[in-house]
């Protein structure tokens, strides 16, 4: 093999050793529905500029939770999707409020694309009178998909869900749910099965998942 040939392979192989993290693209064309490109290229709020660190990555995860687990690291912002081998896809999110928010351990127990929004009653006392039920799409609080947390067989009304307010990934804020930009959340989404284990971290108990160095793909 030609020198100069040689020398390009490795440069190319680099980035997947080590403790790299890898930023992905937003969404592969693969998660993306015609649906999803047609209301998402239309949508009534500006897109926002989320930090390089809440983008998504795949991550080095020595944490003991199983492929296919959701963990929410609340301190942090970020959602882990666990991998094999040791690794996770780390998305950025929006969490609630520490008097607000859900911890604990769940389960999916439902997965819904492009989801009404049902207020609760606490939710139309806090915020003012909504109508009964939102239709889903681009304007609507739970976004492109929504991800339904169960403790057993009961609703605990937490969920995972996509937002009209990309501007927050990051952020504590009013909701006690766990918001992500759409194009995560169809991604994560596309992955994710039902029953799956569902860990929200409190607050005051990080994951203790070093970053490490970033290349950008």
């Amino acid at each position: 093999m030609p020198r100069s040939l040689l020398a390009l392979f490795v440069v190319a192989f680099l980035p997947l050793g080590g403790c790299m993290q890898t930023t992905l693209s937003p969404s592969t064309d693969a998660s993306m529905t015609p649906r999803d490109r047609q209301l998402l290229a239309h949508t009534p709020y500006a897109q926002a500029s989320v930090p390089e660190q809440y983008l998504r990555h795949i991550v080095d995860y020595p944490r003991k939770e199983q492929p296919g687990t959701i963990l929410v690291d609340t301190d942090a912002r970020y959602l882990y999707y666990v991998l094999p081998d040791g690794k996770a896809i780390r998305y950025g999110v929006a969490v609630g409020e520490e008097a607000m928010a859900f911890s604990g351990v769940a389960r999916v127990g439902r997965l819904a694309e492009w989801p009404d929004w049902v207020p609760t009653p606490e939710i139309q006392a806090r915020l003012g009178p909504y109508p009964a039920r939102v239709p889903g799409g681009p304007a609507n609080p739970l976004g492109a998909r929504g991800i339904y947390l169960y403790a057993g067989n009961k609703d605990t009304l937490y969920r995972i869900h996509g937002t009209n307010q990309p501007e927050y990934i990051g952020q504590a804020i009013s909701s006690g749910c766990i918001r992500m930009r759409n194009e995560d959340v169809i991604d994560l989404f596309d992955r994710v099965k039902l029953n799956a284990t569902v860990v929200v971290l409190p607050p005051g108990q990080n994951a203790q998942i070093e970053a490490g160095p970033s290349w950008r793909g």
